[in-house]
């Protein structure tokens, strides 16, 4: 290190906001390098800022301009790459702008840190691994859970073949794949974080990313929620704080982790059905929530838990928040948010 800033792409997102508030609060200068296109995000740029102000400065703009890139990475000691298009249903909409950002913005920063001699620790998906379609599996006490005792048990490991589907899926597919591909054939320290759901302060959840914060603020608000689907679908849910944990381990082992992937999430003990989830919600908030439902979308996954074994091991990583209390706690911070925090769309995720 030499003692430069650490740039975080999209740092004025959900998981970037908390990730540089932990960086500042550690005593280091953090370079926030992010277009502002999600609605809300400033509000936690404008946060940052104020907790910090010796410490955070930003640079609007988007990472599709290589000399706004180049400028802002010049003198960095680390990067963490989140930046993206990050919805299924904007990529099927646009798949060109998808490309262009997902990977166009991906290589613009990996030839900067390259330049700066920096290492890039990059926020891929569980989407890498396609819809699990090959995966047998039953329904189990209203949810799906696969036949395979040891992927019943752990879920799923980073040897499980890549499968890239949706323009989403392929895009951050080949981001993940040029960001191992920079530590084998340029020798950048780099690793790949492939996330499952990720939820806790600061996400302003909508129809297309961010699912337990918005049926959160669904049920707050007394509106309804969406399900496209059966609901029985299942995914493993990691709060904020955990995923931090993990990414600033990642920038500590760099060189024990360099050129790996690691799957992030809560895992089998925080994996949840979203029929599961809304019940949950409803003991919360006291009432009843109105359900809808709509059929399946392109690349839905019936079942994704993250074996998050590796992850655990080789970054020191401890138990991660139960999720009945991490959803706990998001939802005392929406309730003190409101309504600043309500999103603009409507809808709900799968």
């Amino acid at each position: 290190m030499t003692g430069g800033p650490i740039v975080v792409t999209g740092g004025a997102g959900f998981i970037g906001s908390n990730l540089v508030d932990r960086l500042a609060g550690a005593g280091r200068d953090v370079v926030v390098l992010d277009a502002l296109a999600r609605p809300g995000v400033e509000r936690n740029l404008a946060w940052l800022k104020q907790r910090h102000p010796r410490r955070v400065r930003s640079t609007i703009a988007d990472i599709r301009d290589r000399r706004a890139v180049d400028e802002a990475l010049a003198s960095a000691d680390a990067v963490f790459h989140l930046a993206a298009q990050v919805a299924v249903t904007t990529s099927l909409v646009d798949p060109i702008e998808d490309f262009e950002i997902n990977v166009g913005g991906a290589v613009n920063v990996l030839e900067a840190a390259r330049r700066a001699e920096a290492p890039v620790i990059f926020a891929s998906t569980n989407k890498v691994y396609g819809d699990l379609g090959d995966v047998g599996l039953a329904l189990t006490d209203g949810a799906y859970r696969p036949t395979d005792p040891a992927m019943r048990r752990a879920g799923v490991a980073e040897d499980r073949p890549l499968d890239f589907h949706t323009p989403y899926g392929c895009s951050k597919g080949a981001a993940d794949q040029y960001v191992l591909d920079y530590a084998r054939s340029f020798d950048l320290p780099t690793c790949v974080l492939r996330m499952s759901c990720i939820y806790g302060p600061r996400q302003m959840g909508t129809e297309d990313q961010g699912w337990v914060a918005h049926f959160l603020i669904r049920a707050l608000a007394g509106e309804p929620i969406t399900l496209y689907g059966d609901g029985r679908q299942v995914r493993d849910v990691l709060f904020v704080d955990d995923a931090v944990d993990a990414y600033v381990a990642a920038l500590d082992r760099i060189e024990a982790v360099k050129g790996q992937a690691f799957n992030l999430g809560g895992g089998a003990a925080n994996a949840i059905s979203l029929l599961t989830l809304i019940d949950h919600i409803e003991r919360l908030i006291g009432r009843r929530v109105e359900t809808r439902f709509e059929g399946w979308r392109p690349g839905d996954q019936r079942y994704y838990v993250s074996d998050a074994g590796k992850a655990r091991a080789l970054l020191g990583l401890g138990q991660p928040v139960a999720w009945r209390d991490g959803v706990a706690r998001l939802a005392d911070w929406l309730e003190r948010e409101r309504p600043a925090a309500a999103p603009r769309r409507v809808g709900a995720v799968s």
